[in-house]
């Protein structure tokens, strides 16, 4: 979806904000949020930590509660 943004400048002229449709910056939040979670996939590949089995990890966190 292409932008349709308007920005808000100052008495000199200096863009200070702007405005988008909520439909735009909706569009951008869900964006953001897709990419944060490829971050956080690539950042856990990266690490070398031993991996558990679900089932195990799960043990784990409810004999911690």
């Amino acid at each position: 979806m292409p932008l349709k943004e308007q920005f808000i400048t100052d008495e000199n002229g200096k863009t200070i904000g702007v405005f988008l449709t909520i439909e735009a910056y909706q569009t951008l939040l869900d964006q953001l949020e897709e990419l944060e979670a490829i971050q956080a996939y690539d950042a856990a590949i990266a690490e070398e930590d031993e991996e558990i089995p679900f089932e195990v990890a799960i043990a784990e966190i409810e004999e911690n509660c």
